[in-house]
This record gives C-alpha cells, sequence and structure tokens, in this order.
C-alpha cells in the first residue's frame, strides 16, 4: 500500500510539466532584466534626443551609412532654421545692416524654394554665409527665444563650409543635433548596467 507505480503517461507528463516550470523561470528572468521606458513629452521636449544619445552613448552610435542618411536633414534644418531668422526678422522689426541684404535675402529664398530636398548648392551656400554674417540677422538670432527657432540653428550656420563640402559625412554630433518631426511610436532597444531597456 503506500507504492505507486508511475505509468510512461505520468512521467512524460512530469517531465513536461518540469520543462514548463524551467521555461517560465526562464522568462521572468528576462522580463526582470528587460526595463520599458516610456518617454512623455510636448512637441520638441526633446524625446527623440534623448532616445539619439542613448544609441550614441550605449550602443555603438550611428554606422556611416546611418549617418550619410541624415545629410539631407542636416541640410534642411540648416536652410529652415535661415528662413526662420530672417522672417522673424520682420515681425521683431530688426533691419539688415547691410540694406544690400535684402536683396541677398530674396534671392536666397527664391533659391531655397526650388532647391531639391536636402541639398546645398554652392549658390545657396554663398548666399545663407553672407546673410549669416549680417549684424542684422545676429541680432535676430541673439532674439531666437522671441521666436520658434531650432536649437541647432548656430551649430549648423556657422559650419557651413563643413556641411557644404562635398565629401561631408555628418558625425555623431551632427545626427544628434538634427530635428526630425517624430510621428508615431519609436522604439529603440539599448542595455545598460545588464539591464535590456526598450
Amino acid at each position: 500500500m503506500g507504492c505507486a507505480v508511475s505509468t510512461t503517461g505520468e512521467k512524460a507528463a512530469l517531465a513536461r510539466s518540469r520543462k514548463i516550470d524551467r521555461d517560465l523561470r526562464a522568462a521572468g528572468e528576462k522580463a526582470a532584466s528587460e526595463v520599458k521606458l516610456l518617454l512623455l513629452g510636448a512637441g520638441e521636449s526633446g524625446k527623440s534626443t534623448i532616445v539619439k544619445q542613448m544609441k550614441i552613448i550605449h550602443e555603438l552610435g550611428y554606422t556611416p551609412e546611418e549617418c550619410e542618411q541624415y545629410r539631407p536633414v542636416v541640410y534642411s534644418n540648416t536652410i529652415q532654421s535661415l528662413i526662420a531668422i530672417i522672417r522673424a526678422m520682420g515681425q521683431l522689426g530688426i533691419d539688415f545692416a547691410d540694406p544690400n541684404k535684402a536683396d541677398i535675402a530674396r534671392q536666397f529664398f527664391t533659391y531655397a524654394s526650388s532647391a531639391e530636398e536636402g541639398e546645398l548648392t554652392p549658390e545657396l551656400v554663398m548666399l545663407m554665409k553672407k546673410l549669416w554674417q549680417d549684424a542684422g540677422v545676429q541680432l535676430c538670432f541673439a532674439r531666437s527665444r522671441e521666436y520658434q527657432l531650432n536649437d541647432s540653428a548656430a551649430y549648423y550656420l556657422n559650419a557651413l563650409d563643413r556641411i557644404s563640402n562635398s565629401t561631408y559625412v555628418p558625425s555623431q554630433q551632427d545626427v544628434l543635433r538634427t530635428r526630425v518631426k517624430t510621428t508615431g511610436i519609436v522604439e529603440t532597444n539599448f542595455l545598460f548596467k545588464g539591464l535590456h531597456f526598450k
């Protein structure tokens, strides 16, 4: 009495049960090392920038191919920044220090509107340099808190020679400073101190 003989079916069921228990334990350990991080915030509050920083710091950063894909974004951000500054000059009642720069600004708007998206022609660069050097443009830039302007405006406009070079490939810093409107949900994975962030 007290002794029982297991059948083959019971042994198989017990083995399956133990395997399921092991799998559940392993899944639990994996889930414990996975952290889900949700970034919420208003538009242009830095959510995408944080994600880019995590990729640069905790992964291997952007590959040269990925950086190359950001070149049109760098160009577009640079052009749009100068457009925003010049438009704000009218709103803030700031004149060009050199009256001839008004004609250059009109030429710039013409070239900028007809340029291919993400293209920076030598003519456009020349006009942009002349405008960026104007004291009136610099005054308007100094008052950028009074209108909407990308944080990276001065960074790119001060680097016109570098970014307009035909061999230009955006650096990690250039990529970090790009501004692209994010729509929808973006998921990025990175490791930090043995934890898998998602």
